[in-house]
């Protein structure tokens, strides 16, 4: 990072947090604890260790400068490995720990496991990477934050690119069964049927994990379908494409954020090619992404992966929010994430009263040359 990027990240990163510094003498205080959970092993971990990466850079920045309301901020890693039923004692954990706040988790399914562990607690949780509608929209998880749009606004864009941009008539939806994939599935197949210029031709659920998936495969190619939109996780998504190509079907192949990951193009190599994926809008060209890339860059020498930027966003608004509300408490923390606004890699963002981030959306991207590449 030179100089003159990292004394931007440095001005912007401190600007909101002089402005608010607390008056009286800034003793060291116990330390904010900031839990950190997802998977950070297993299959998906390349989803939560960025945002580990996230945290710790936003941190180091932060304590540098002398913390928060005067108190250095300490970060609890906790792996959930993206299991619903690990999840639960991560939480167990965390709570037990007295943080003030977590980050996290990362799949969805974990994190609805659990949100109510952290409410029943009144901890606040934000998290840069689940986007199943029902955490903000069932209304059951008021302590809930997001720094992604959520998949109803995915699932949109990716119908609407098929029938729009791709112009296909016969759509095979599939998921893995899953809070995020199958719910991602659903809107998919509501918001096709709702346009009436295409029609779903199968709708089916697979078995995440299985070696062969070469029945569903048969189904698409015998529904005749022109396009595939899959809800779900990279692991998979590889094995399906793989099997479609070898079969020699060149139907289009439309994804989500759960495949818009480099492990997918690494898993899946040559038969990658030409599959599109909805991912977090670029903003890679905003000043402070360009900064962050390069912090990370800079402490562990490569290019950061998924949810990276969400990550920072999610750490700075919390952070944020602790030192716009001048306390941890819970009410309060609530109040300052939906008011006050914060820059961020994302943008100028701050959070509607169900916890959806106003001010960042999806893009579509393409495979090309072995790379994501986003569709104009």
């Amino acid at each position: 990072m030179d100089h003159h990027s990292r004394r931007t990240f440095l001005a912007f990163f401190c600007a909101a947090f002089l402005t608010a510094l607390p008056f009286g003498p800034l003793f060291a205080a116990d330390a904010i604890k900031l839990g950190v959970a997802g998977a950070h092993s297993g299959d998906l971990a390349s989803y939560g260790l960025p945002t580990v990466k996230a945290a710790e850079l936003v941190v180091k920045e932060i304590n540098a400068k002398g913390g928060v309301l005067g108190r250095q901020v300490e970060l609890l890693v906790e792996d959930d490995v993206c299991k619903p039923e690990l999840a639960t004692n991560t939480a167990t954990k965390l709570v037990s720990q007295n943080v003030n706040a977590v980050i996290g988790h990362i799949c969805s399914g974990a994190t609805k496991a659990a949100l109510g562990i952290y409410k029943d607690a009144k901890l606040v949780v934000i998290s840069p990477s689940a986007t199943n509608p029902d955490l903000t929209q069932s209304g059951q998880y008021p302590n809930f934050y997001r720094t992604i749009a959520s998949d109803d606004a995915q699932a949109r864009m990716e119908v609407e690119f098929a029938i729009g941009k791709l112009k296909v008539k016969k759509i095979a939806v599939l998921h893995d069964k899953g809070d995020y994939g199958k719910g991602l599935a659903e809107y998919a197949k509501k918001f096709i049927e709702e346009s009436k210029k295409a029609t779903v031709v199968l709708f089916e659920g697979i078995t995440p994990g299985a070696v062969d998936y070469s029945a569903v495969v048969q189904k698409i190619k015998r529904a005749d379908a022109e396009a595939v939109i899959y809800g779900g996780y990279h692991p998979e998504a590889s094995s399906i494409v793989a099997q479609m190509r070898k079969k020699g079907m060149k139907i289009f192949f439309i994804s989500d954020d759960g495949v818009k990951d480099d492990t997918f193009i690494k898993v899946a190599q040559k038969y990658a090619e030409g599959v599109y994926a909805t991912g977090p809008r670029d903003t890679t060209k905003n000043p402070l992404a360009i900064s962050a890339i390069e912090a990370h860059k800079k402490a562990y020498g490569a290019d950061p992966g998924a949810f990276f930027l969400n990550g920072i966003a999610a750490t700075q608004a919390i952070l944020n929010a602790m030192q716009k509300a001048g306390s941890t408490d819970y009410a309060a923390l609530g109040q300052a994430l939906q008011t006050q606004f914060v820059e961020t890699p994302l943008g100028k963002i701050k959070f509607d009263k169900r916890g959806d981030a106003i001010g960042v959306g999806f893009s579509v991207y393409q495979v090309r040359k072995g790379v994501y590449v986003e569709v104009k």
